[in-house]
Parts: structure tokens; sequence; C-alpha cells
């Protein structure tokens, strides 16, 4: 049987796949129920704004679906299971839609809820007013029109940035919309000027969106303060026409003072017053002026507004005309002789008085007559006119002065016949004369010689002093006086009445007198500085009489004083104080003989020798100035006897004078050399200083630092630094001295190394230490036919590179100085491993024969040890000594031997011990 065909196996397989997935879509309806879905569920939207709403269902095949909603749709997009449709301009608080499907006979459907919000674009606070006063409420009251939802919004009133209230809307119904917050305030004076403002905030952050904020344009509060007391007014009660009175117009309490206006007003005139603001009070000032047509009783008027408020106060002013009187001359420059008429009169009602006699009635004039004298010149004459006005009297009044022509008088009050001025200060000179017109004066020496000039402020001088012509002219006639001037002043002495300086010659017959000038003449008198008693008359001329005298002048004036030094000359005289018979002159000293003789003027003094080696030597003098210029000190200078001659113009004297030559002490090289040697061992000896100098000085010598010990003979411990002093009479000197001591040659040390084992082939040095000053010069002697043997540079080492049997023997170290010479031997065997047996068997012998040697050598070591040293017997005996712990060392450099002798004697050989050292074979 054939198989299906490729065609229908493809139906079935989609058949079998068809019935697949109906029995799957078939399950799902019997798992799970049908729905309707709107998306988004609930919504918030700007009012005026769009929505997109999506309704869907799980309906596989739905028959019909749709929106349902009272909002105005856009567009809208569909599918089998779905529907989206576009809402626009959503206005409405709150709406509802239902999306809905009918499936299987059943209605699916969705409900969903959109709400609109408004921001707070408007934020309006109601207007203040214009004007608030001080301790007065006021409203403040902020409406938020259409936004919302209400329960979203809060509102703040803001006093600048200060919060005064703050209210939430909260609990809200969702629909309502708008809102309006009242406040009320009291206005304080710090609100002035203040901006009050409103705030709005809708919060929607818990919905997902924003904080939405705005503000009210801010409003300016002013506030004012008005106090109910008018002003107060002051002001003349009575103002004159064509005159100024004062008018000020202060009020206190304002606030804000400067905003106050104020208004002044007489009659219908108003004032432009000056306003001052002090505190918050206001003051006008004025002045008021009346003119002809106000005449009568007007009103002052002050008007204080503030805050559209005002406060006044008004005054009664009587403005009145009263002219000034009238007061004639009938000649106001009458001649002497002429009758003149004096009249008083006034305008008005005015009643007038002339010199205190009144009118017959007011309105009427007043006179008087009188026959002009030169007493009536420069006469005064008295309107005076009153008037009532409004109950008060006034009064006005006018002066005039006659002048009455009459020729010049010169009156001794004016002009007196004798005058007396001090000289000096300046002086107005008057010579007044009377008469009208005013004469002119004119004062002046007969023959013409001075003027003086009147009137003028001049210095007053002696040239002054005489007898003026005084003439008075005016074209009424003239007047002549004559006039005399005194001129005093103080008295003065100059150089050639009371000279400064005067000299007497002692012995001789003076007197001391001092003229002065002045006017008065005055009186003079003189006195010694420290005395009491007047210099008068002739005296015979001491030396004491010499000094400064004063004299003084007096005269009613005043009084002059004068210093008048007198000086007393005499010939020269030697004193033995000031110019000794005997001198010393020190060498080196600077000093120069000091002769000074008593002489005025001030003798001249010259010193030449006489006899001997000073046979005419000019003997160098002292200046007798110390600021004076001294001669060349002399390096050297004759001893012997001197003339001396002083001699002024007065006289000579002469005087003999012996001098003698001294020097202090000197040390030098060649009397005290710096540096002495001493041999140790020798006699004690001072050291080898002396000092010039006259007298011959004493020299004494101590060391420096520890004192030298009292010893016989010289040791090593007296080296050192010296300090040697030479003192006499002039003065001292100082050297110091280096001490050292020499010594002879000690070896002190004489060692072989290696200390022990040396075989054939090594090596081995000797060392020698020697002990000398002068440092001693070292010498070796060796073994016989010793080969390769080094030295050092100083010969103070020995040495052997390859020892054989001939290094072996006896060895000699020498030290030599210029004091001697002192030898020590060593000796170095040279042996192979026999050497051994033969010494392990003469050991036990030579034990016995080492015990007595041993305390024969400890006897000799201590001994040594104590550091005891014979210099006699180092010279004599061939003995090894010990000398500086030399015995100590031996004791270290066992085989060593030694001995001293003097330079130039032979070596003595002495017994020593054997210093072996065992060379092992190879």
């Amino acid at each position: 049987m054939p198989g299906p065909s490729p065609g229908l196996h493809r139906a079935l397989l989609g058949l079998w796949a068809a019935l697949g997935l109906g029995l799957l879509s078939l399950s799902a309806v019997t798992q799970e129920p049908f729905w309707a879905d709107l998306q988004p569920r609930v919504a918030l939207v700007e009012r005026g704004g769009s929505l997109w709403l999506n309704c869907s269902t799980n309906c596989p095949r739905p028959e019909r679906g749709g929106l349902e909603t009272s909002l105005r749709r856009n567009g809208t997009q569909k599918g089998l299971r779905w529907l989206a449709r576009q809402l626009v301009d959503i206005r409405e608080p709150e709406t509802q839609p239902v999306c809905f499907f009918r499936c299987a006979r059943r209605t699916l459907q969705a409900r969903g809820l959109i709400r609109t919000f408004q921001r707070p674009d408007r934020v309006e606070l109601v207007p203040l007013p214009a004007w608030q006063p001080v301790g007065e409420n006021f409203t403040l009251s902020c409406r938020v029109p259409g936004a919302g939802p209400r329960g979203s919004l809060t509102l703040t009133l803001l006093r600048g940035t200060q919060e005064l209230i703050r209210r939430s809307f909260a609990g809200e119904s969702p629909r309502a919309r708008g809102a309006v917050l009242t406040a009320t305030v009291l206005a304080r004076r710090e609100d002035h000027g203040a901006n009050f403002s409103c705030r709005a905030e809708l919060d929607l952050r818990p919905h997902g969106l924003g904080l939405f904020e705005n503000s009210s344009a801010p409003r300016e509060l002013r506030t004012f303060t008005l106090p109910p007391e008018p002003p107060r007014l002051t002001a003349p009660r009575l103002l004159e026409v064509g005159s100024e009175g004062p008018v000020s117009c202060v009020i206190d309490g304002l606030f804000p003072v400067s905003e106050a206006g104020v208004y002044l007003a007489l009659g219908d005139q108003r004032l432009s017053p000056d306003v001052t603001l002090e505190g918050d009070a206001l003051m006008a000032i004025t002045t008021a002026t009346a003119s002809a047509e106000q005449e009568g009783a007007r009103q002052l008027v002050c008007n204080v507004t503030l805050g559209g408020e005002s406060r006044e106060t008004r005054e009664n002013v009587t403005v009145y005309s009263f002219p000034e009187p009238h007061l004639t001359l009938s000649e106001p420059n009458a001649p002497e002789g002429t009758i003149v008429t004096v009249t008083c009169a006034a305008e008005t009602q005015a009643l007038v008085t002339l010199d205190g006699i009144p009118a017959a009635a007011p309105g009427q004039p007043a006179q008087l007559q009188l026959n002009a004298t030169e007493y009536d010149d420069r006469r005064g004459f008295f309107c005076d006119a009153t008037l009532e006005v409004d109950g008060e009297t006034l009064s006005k009044n006018e002066s005039v002065e006659l002048r009455v022509l009459y020729a010049p008088r010169l009156d001794d009050s004016d002009c007196p016949r004798s005058w007396t001025w001090p000289e000096g200060p300046e002086q107005t000179l008057r010579c007044d004369a009377r008469g009208n017109p005013q004469p002119s004066v004119h004062c002046a020496r007969p023959d013409g010689a001075a003027v003086l000039a009147l009137g003028l402020l001049g210095p007053v001088t002696r040239a002054l002093a005489g007898t003026y012509r005084c003439t008075a002219t005016n074209d009424q006639g003239q007047a002549v006086k004559d006039v005399t001037l005194t001129v005093e002043y103080a008295p003065a002495l100059d150089s050639v009445g009371c000279p400064e300086r005067i000299t007497w010659l002692e012995g001789t017959e003076v007197s001391l007198s001092c003229v002065a000038l002045g006017v008065p003449p005055p009186n003079v008198s003189c006195v010694r500085f420290g005395g009491a008693e007047v210099i008068e008359g002739l005296m015979r001329v001491a030396r004491e009489h010499a000094g400064t005298y004063r004299c003084e002048a007096t005269n009613a004036r005043g009084s002059a004083a004068k210093n008048v030094a007198v000086t007393v000359e005499y010939g020269p005289r030697f004193e033995e104080v000031s110019c000794p018979s005997n001198w010393t002159w020190v060498e080196g000293s600077g000093r120069l003989f000091s002769c000074e003789v008593a002489g005025k003027p001030q003798p001249s003094v010259e010193c030449v020798g006489s006899g001997g080696t000073s046979e005419g030597v000019l003997l160098p003098l002292a200046p007798p100035d110390p600021g004076s210029r001294a001669p060349r000190i002399p390096s050297d200078l004759a001893p012997g006897t001197y003339i001396c001659n002083a001699t002024n113009r007065h006289g000579s004297m002469v005087k003999m004078v012996t001098v003698s030559a001294e020097s202090p002490p000197q040390m030098d090289e060649s009397t005290c050399p710096s540096h002495q040697s001493w041999l140790e061992g020798a006699e004690a000896a001072a050291l080898a200083c002396s000092a010039r100098g006259r007298p011959s000085p004493q020299v004494s010598c101590s060391r420096e630092g520890a004192p030298r010990p009292q010893r016989l003979r010289v040791s090593r411990e007296d080296a050192g630094t010296y300090r040697c002093l030479a003192t006499n009479a002039h003065g001292t000197d100082a050297r110091i001295i280096t001490v050292g001591v020499e010594y002879r040659p000690v070896v002190a040390e004489l060692a072989a190394s290696p200390p022990g084992g040396v075989r054939p082939g090594g090596n081995f040095t000797l060392t020698c230490r020697a002990e000398a000053w002068p440092p001693a010069q070292i010498s070796w002697r060796a073994p016989p036919g010793a080969p390769n043997i080094g030295l050092s540079s100083n010969n103070s080492t020995l040495s052997v590179a390859g020892a054989i049997g001939s290094h072996g023997g006896e060895y000699e170290c020498a030290a030599t100085n210029a004091h001697g010479r002192h030898t020590r031997r060593i000796t170095v065997r040279v042996a192979g491993p026999w050497l051994w047996v033969a010494v392990g068997g003469a050991a036990g012998g030579a034990a016995l024969l080492a015990a007595g040697a041993g305390l024969a050598f400890y006897v000799q070591s201590t001994a040594c040890k104590k550091g005891e040293y014979n210099v006699q017997e180092a010279e004599s005996s061939g003995e090894a000594v010990c000398l500086n712990g030399a015995g100590a060392g031996a004791g270290r450099d066992a085989g060593a031997e030694g001995g001293s002798e003097a330079a130039g004697t032979s070596e003595v050989p002495a017994g020593g011990e054997v210093f072996a050292i065992q060379l092992p074979s190879a």
C-alpha cells in the first residue's frame, strides 16, 4: 500500500496543530475570567491639558468595546482587544471615564478617575490703605482664584521675608478650587515702608509631580502718627506796614516727619517758611511782611497735614501804619551868634514831644528857638512820637545834631604847654584844638629844624626834645601856643664813660669812676663782687684789688649795670713750689720741667745750662697753659745746673735749678736671656738675670704655677717657666724665662719580640728605649758574623729576618749625649729541637740554683722598683742600676743587662742574665 502524499501529510499536520491550539485556548478559558482594564486608572492632569487612555481586555474575541466619557476626544487607535483614545482640553475638576467590552454575552468594565490641577498663576493681595495710623489694625487679604485642588494649597502672608501667618487647606474637597486667606495686623512705626506680600504653594509631590509656587506683587504700607494737639504758632500781635515779623509754627510727635506738609498764611497771603526737621518735631520759620492793603485785623494760619489728616492753629495779627516823625533845623550849620529854630512834626494822629516838651495836641508840631554859641556845637535834639494801636502804645523817635561854626581854641587840657615822654615806646603826639570846622594844628621848632608828627603813632627819641610853636587854623581864624617836650630815658653805661676792662699797676694811686648817660642824670656806684662797700676816692693799688666790680647807674626811668674787670699787673717772681730748685728727669716718662712764674702779664721763662755737660743746653719747659703745644720731649737730657730767667714788661728775675737724670728698669735678651739650661745633679743656682736703670733695680724671679721647691741640686722638676721682675723707684719691668733641665742618658728598656719560641728561619726584633736630654744617640753591638741586621731610622729598633745560628749571642744597646753614655745587653740563642732534651735534663739541677738566684734577684728587683738612683754610683761602677722604673722593667726584659759610664771612658762589662729563645727545627 502506497504511503500518503506529501501534501496530505502537511495538511494533517496543520489540522493537528489547529486542534492543539484550540484545546489550549479552551483550557485557558476554563482556567481564568475575562476582564477589562483602563490605563492609567488614576490620573492628575493640568487644567486644559490632554491625556491618552488605554482600554484593553483579555477576551480573545470581544464582540464590541468602547470608552465612555464626557470629555472631548481628539484621536483614537484600536486593535482586536484594545482601544486608545486621546482626551483634550480637560477642564472639569474630576471625571470618571469607563472602559467596557462585550465578551461571551457578558459586559466587562473598568472605571478610571481623572482629576485636574491648576497652578497658582494668580496670587492677589488686596490693596492696602494709602496711610495707616500707627496703633490701629488693618486687614491683609490674599486671593488665589482657580488654583487647586485646594487641599494641596498653602497660603502665607509675609512682611518682607517674615511670615505673619501660614495656612494649609489640607482636607478640602478634591473638587474645590481657589483659596482666600485674611489676617488682621496691628500697624507699627517700623512697618512704615515695609512690603507685604502673599505666597501660594501647590504641593503635588505626593502625586508624582512638583511643588508649584507663586507670590503676589508686594504692596508697601505707609504708617503715620499725627498727634491730636494742634501746632504751636508764634507771631507778633502787631505788625507795622512795610516791616517784617518773625513767624514760627512747631508741632511734635509726627511720624514720619519727613512726609508732613505745612501751610502758613497771613490773611490771603501765603508764606514760604523754612522747614526744619529734628527727631519727630517739625518747625516752620518765616517772616511775614505786611502791606498797606492788609492794614487792620488779619488771621495768621498754620496747617500741618500727614496721612490725609491735618492739624490747624490760627492767631490774630493787627497790621498798622506808623511813619517816623520829622525833626528839622532852620540852620544846620550856624555861625556863632545865629538864631536857630527847631521843629518836630508827625504825619499821623501821633502826639510829638521835642526835648521833653509835648505839642499842644495830637497831629500838631512842637518848636523851640536858640542863639547859637560854641557850647551849642554838636548839641543834640530829640523828637519822640507816640501812637496807640489795639490797646498798646507805640513810640518812634528821631534825633538831629546842630553844628556851630567858631574860631580855633588851644586849651591846656587838649594841648598842654609842657610834655614829658619816656624814650622808646611808641606814642601818639597830640595837640588838639577846638573849633568848627575842625582846625588843623602844626607844631614846629622856631628854627624849623624839626616838626612834630601830630596824631601819628611813632617812637619817641631823644632828638625830639625841645620847644615847639603850635598853630591851630580853620576858616573862622587861628590860635598860637608854645609847648616844651622833654624826653626821658634810662641810664646807659658805654665803653667811653665806663670801659669794660681797666689795668692798674701795683703800687700806683688810682680811682674807680664810671660816667653814665640818661635823663634825668643818673647816680652811679661801683661795688666789688662779693662785697658791699662802695668804692670811692683814691686808693693805692695792690694785687688784691684785681677782680670784677659791679657798677650800677640809676634814675627815674630805670637802671643799668655793667661789670668792670680790673687787672693789676706786677713784675716776675719765682716761687719754690711752682719752680723747684732741684728737679729729677726720668727717662721715658714724657714729663718736662715745669717752672711757673708769678707776674702780670705772664712772664716768659728760659732755662739755659751753666757748666759741665749742660753748658749752653736749653732746658725744655712744660707750657704754662695745658692747651698750648708742648716742645718735643728729649730722649736724653744732660744733668747739671741751669739758670732760669723770667721777664715781662715790668722787670725780670733769675733762679738756679739743679737737674739730675734717672731711668726706670729695663731688661732684654742681653741682660736676661729668655731661654736658659741647667744640668741635672749640678749645684742649684739662681737665674742669670740683671736689669739696667737708675737707681739700680732689684731683680727677683719666681716660677709660674707650682713654686720651685728648695733643694741643693738641680732636678728635672725644676724645668718650667719663670717670671723675673726688675723694680726701682721709677717703675718695673718683667720678663718671662724658659728653663730647661738637661740630664745623662739611661737605657730604660731593652726588649725582644717575640718573647718566646724562635726557630731557625724565624724573625725577631730588639727594641731599645733611652731617656736623656738632649735626646741620646742610639748604637748597637751585635755578635760577630751576624748577617742581615736591619735598623730603624733612629736606631731604636734592631730587626732580623730569617734567623740562623750566627744570630745567637749577646746584643748591646748604647745611648749617648753630651753628658754621658749608658749601655744595656741582651742575649739571644738560636737552637734546634735537641736543645730541649739537654735543657730538660738540666732543668732539675738548675731548679735549686734558680731558687737561690731568684731570692737574690727579688732583693735587687725590690730595690729597683722603689725608683732609687744615685748619680755618683752610676758614674763610678759598671753595675746595672734602675732609673725611673727601669728596675721594674727588668722583670719584663729578663736577660737584659746594662751599665753607665762617663763620656770618653771605656765600657765595663757586667754579668747579665741569659734570655733564651727556642728555635724549633723545621
